[in-house]
């Protein structure tokens, strides 16, 4: 591991076999880029991050993996956006994806491995989640994968509602001469839902698991869930360079409604958002995936990326 200086912002380097990672802790938690340095010595970048970027703006940058917490996307209550109702009926308002992505951490412990870094709230985290807890995000880079944890420590007298996530902005394409229409994913999902502007869930028409291409439109924006395995596998048409995301079964949150998000911005944009979540978005309104920690009680929820 490295600290090394860009744009006047410390930023850390960890090396293992193939792989770079750099990530800035203090701000997010946000792993910003992975890179696998190839056996011709190109470098291909597998979590996206821009070049040449503002630091400045780096709580706006489409890339990295910036950390959804309490809550993945949207949250409604009663068809009114960007509110939650706890688990004593107050209900509050909160940001699209929680807070914690734009957030202000502290790290607990760094090394060769990877790093832990824990959650300072401000003054809008503690309004819209007012609770005794202690959030951590724990790292573990690895030759051709990594590890993320993403704990929750209930340090109060009641239950706390969580249903956390990740968005992982992955290069897509990968290689110069290919297209997103030659790229597939395949996801072990029962279920396929859009989010309908009063944050209930729609599900999509019959036939959506015979269209798994990237190239496809119609899969922006799509909800897999009730899933039927742990690992989502996306990569080249034939087969080859894949990577899988892949939900850890020991996780206190792991359930069929864990669930993956696929999104991206523009047609051309350099990436594609594969993204692991504890539930489907406004868990706190429709309860699947929404998850309790009880008085002194913590819980887990850990994802695995890897080179397949």
């Amino acid at each position: 591991m490295e600290i090394i200086d860009y744009q006047g912002v410390q930023l850390y380097r960890w090396r293992s076999g193939p792989s770079t990672y750099i990530a800035r802790p203090e701000l997010g938690s946000r792993l910003m880029n992975w890179s696998l340095e190839m056996a011709d010595h190109s470098v291909r970048d597998i979590i996206h991050w821009p070049e040449n970027i503002d630091l400045g703006q780096f709580t706006k940058v489409d890339g990295g993996n910036p950390i959804l917490f309490p809550f993945s996307g949207r949250n409604f209550y009663k068809g009114k956006v960007g509110h939650w109702k706890d688990a004593k009926g107050v209900v509050r308002a909160i940001p699209k994806d929680g807070f914690a992505a734009e957030g202000h951490f502290e790290l607990v412990e760094i090394n060769e491995g990877g790093f832990t870094a824990q959650f300072k709230p401000d003054a809008i985290a503690e309004k819209a989640y007012p609770f005794n807890y202690r959030f951590t995000v724990r790292y573990v880079f690895e030759a051709v994968s990594f590890r993320v944890y993403l704990q929750l420590d209930n340090l109060g007298d009641e239950p706390i509602l969580w249903s956390a996530g990740h968005n992982f902005y992955f290069t897509l394409p990968w290689h110069d001469k290919l297209k997103r229409s030659d790229y597939r994913f395949e996801i072990p999902a029962k279920k396929c839902f859009t989010q309908a502007p009063d944050g209930s869930l729609l599900p999509v028409e019959k036939g959506w698991d015979r269209s798994n291409s990237f190239g496809d439109p119609s899969n922006n924006n799509r909800i897999y869930t009730r899933l039927k395995g742990s690992t989502a596998v996306f990569g080249p048409n034939g087969g080859e360079e894949d990577i899988g995301i892949h939900f850890l079964e020991d996780s206190d949150t792991y359930s069929s409604w864990n669930t993956f998000v696929l999104s991206t911005e523009e047609s051309d944009s350099p990436y594609y958002c594969v993204q692991p979540w504890m539930g489907p978005p406004n868990s706190t309104e429709h309860g699947k995936g929404r998850h309790a920690v009880s008085a002194g009680s913590s819980a887990i929820f850990g994802v695995k990326v890897a080179l397949l």
